[in-house]
């Protein structure tokens, strides 16, 4: 099932549509006599990273997840690769060793081109507490990444009162007594993720989006593989696989039941928002963000191009994963405790866009029939991986940042009776787009000057691409009038949008101003105004008629008035009620 050594790396990794009915004939082709090796289930960071991890082993491979990649709890986080400053206060240090090394490796190594460093400051309020309590932990934090390696972030450093509002000036200084300032690192999460799955397609893993699993297929009482739905086809196919790995997220506990399984991880849901402001409202030194703690959660004051990005929430989340949404309780939760540390205060007019995720909780194990705990459980503080069926294996839990541990770690277990001795090798191997980076930004005036292009559209661009920059170029070559920056979102190119739907998989309108872009909540209209440009854009390429161009907007349209209902209500049931009723992408069958 694998592909002719003929094709190219770059035909591999590009998510085409055509290649799209490709890798559904490959996963189509996985039977009972001839099974992959390993099926993935689940299209965020851990099903991804765990496709990819699989891949690189030489194994054949699938991955499918119902909506788009990345479109649940990866798309909507904070936007960091942290070490978890906060872990070392509950005494994890192994915890912060652990995700330090993996934001230093992905800085320096696996992908420079995705992930960057930003700077914090952590204000004081109590000069003598705070200074000495916060200041040991930094220098602790600071320390556990200077050992055995070189620092891949400079050292943190003290702020006295005049030199924090010279770094952060929008800080209240009469409440703020002083600072510290340390690094760490940030990230486009949906777009990392669409760049794992890339990955795994460049080593040959097949991959689809928009496709169900439907059935656990079995043997006696083993899984082996799962029957499938092509949610743009209806189409139903099984597809076998030696071990499969369910990367469910919050989705874990309904995965399992489908399965039939007696034994299982149970996974709770808890709600995080963010917000975005206009830049200049709120002043600083350039890629210096705040963090400070709540009596529920962190707050970030994250800057993110020319917004900020700021959150988050703490809350359960007791309605249906895929209606999250943010209330209006949620926004002045937000709002007033960024209001605490500022000078100035926001004000609810001040939002540009809101979007909200679902942290999946591991709670303890779940007990089997029997009345005990599955033995064939591997459990870490953050993450557990478990065989929930012979030949079917969940993992939970964990953070975004360990992301390659964890895939590591879950098809480490998967595989050890198998596939045994094909050790991972995601450590050296990089993430596409890493290979080449670094000759393009050493070029980037270069690129600035034939394209047109400011020097801060060349960076945009570097970031969301990197190397892979050098293909959306390549579009531009063939049609100038790809250059254009889209009339309602001059941010983006109107390459870009192409580039979507010809290279990352974007099936639905909504892919594209949710994940490949996110005008979702860069632009106050949510990027509505945008659609019918971008779905114009988008036609060719799919093969849409007017009437389908017509449903992909207005169902786009749709959305974005429920969650703009659903911000303007008291209560998650609400929120939850008005998104169900207005799905993000058209019914395709």
């Amino acid at each position: 099932m694998r592909r002719s050594s003929q094709v190219s790396d770059q035909q591999r990794s590009a998510l085409t549509p055509a290649g799209r009915a490709e890798h559904l004939s490959r996963l189509r082709a996985a039977t009972a006599e001839e099974p992959l090796d390993v099926l993935v289930v689940g299209g965020g960071v851990n099903g991804a990273g765990a496709a990819f991890d699989a891949a690189t082993r030489g194994l054949s491979v699938g991955l499918v997840e119902t909506h788009d990649w990345a479109s649940g709890t990866s798309s909507r986080s904070s936007k960091l690769m942290h070490g978890g400053l906060r872990y070392l206060q509950m005494l994890d240090f192994s915890l912060v060793a652990e995700a330090l090394r993996e934001r230093d490796l992905l800085l320096t190594h696996t992908a420079p081109h995705l992930v960057k460093p930003i700077k914090f400051v952590f204000p004081f309020f109590k000069k003598v507490v705070d200074r000495a309590f916060i200041g040991s932990g930094v220098m602790l934090y600071d320390a556990m990444q200077s050992v055995g390696r070189k620092r891949a972030v400079p050292m943190h450093r003290h702020l006295l009162h005049d030199k924090m509002l010279e770094v952060f000036p929008a800080l209240d200084g009469e409440k703020a007594v002083g600072a510290l300032e340390y690094y760490d690192a940030q990230v486009d999460d949906a777009r990392f993720v669409m760049m794992l799955v890339r990955s795994a397609a460049e080593h040959d893993a097949s991959v689809a989006n928009y496709t169900t699993v439907i059935e656990y297929l079995h043997e006696g009482t083993r899984v082996v593989g799962a029957r499938v739905r092509d949610e743009e086809t209806g189409e139903e196919f099984d597809v076998h696989a030696r071990e499969t790995i369910l990367a469910g997220g919050v989705w874990t506990q309904d995965q399992q039941e489908l399965a039939g399984a007696d034994a299982g991880l149970e996974v709770l849901a808890s709600k995080g928002i963010h917000i975005t402001i206009a830049r200049e409202r709120i002043p600083a030194v350039p890629d210096t963000g705040i963090i400070t703690q709540t009596e529920k959660s962190v707050l970030f004051i994250i800057p993110w191009d020319e917004y900020w990005v700021i959150g988050t929430t703490d809350t359960a989340w007791t309605q249906d994963p895929r209606d999250v949404g943010a209330s209006a309780e949620d926004i002045e939760y937000v709002i007033e405790h960024a209001n605490a540390v500022l000078k100035e205060d926001l004000r609810r007019e001040d939002v540009i866009g809101v979007y909200s995720g679902l942290r999946p909780l591991l709670q303890p194990v779940r007990k089997n029939a029997a009345g005990g705990s599955s033995s064939s459980t591997k459990v870490s503080r953050e993450h557990t991986v478990m065989e929930i069926e012979p030949g079917l294996t969940a993992i939970a839990g964990g953070k975004y940042t360990t992301y390659r541990v964890m895939a590591e770690d879950v098809v480490d277990f998967a595989i050890k009776d198998s596939q045994p001795g094909r050790p991972s090798l995601t450590r050296s191997i990089p993430v596409i787009g890493a290979q080449g980076y670094q000759t393009l930004v050493r070029d980037k005036q270069e690129i600035g000057r034939r394209y047109g292009f400011d020097e801060i559209r060349v960076d945009r661009l570097l970031f969301r691409y990197g190397a892979l920059l050098s293909d959306v170029l390549a579009l531009i070559d063939q049609d100038q009038s790809l250059a254009t920056p889209l009339e309602h979102a001059p941010r983006y190119l109107r390459a870009e949008v192409l580039y979507a739907v010809r290279a990352e998989g974007a099936r639905h309108l909504a892919d594209v101003l949710e994940r490949r872009t996110r005008l979702d909540y860069e632009t106050r209209d949510r990027g509505v105004a945008a659609a019918d440009e971008v779905a114009a854009l988008l036609a060719g390429e799919l093969g849409w008629d007017t009437a389908t161009v017509q449903r992909e907007v207005e169902t786009y349209r749709a959305f974005i008035e429920a969650r703009l209902a659903g911000e303007a209500t008291a209560s998650d049931a609400e929120v939850a009620n008005r998104i169900a009723k207005a799905p993000e992408v058209p019914d395709m069958n």
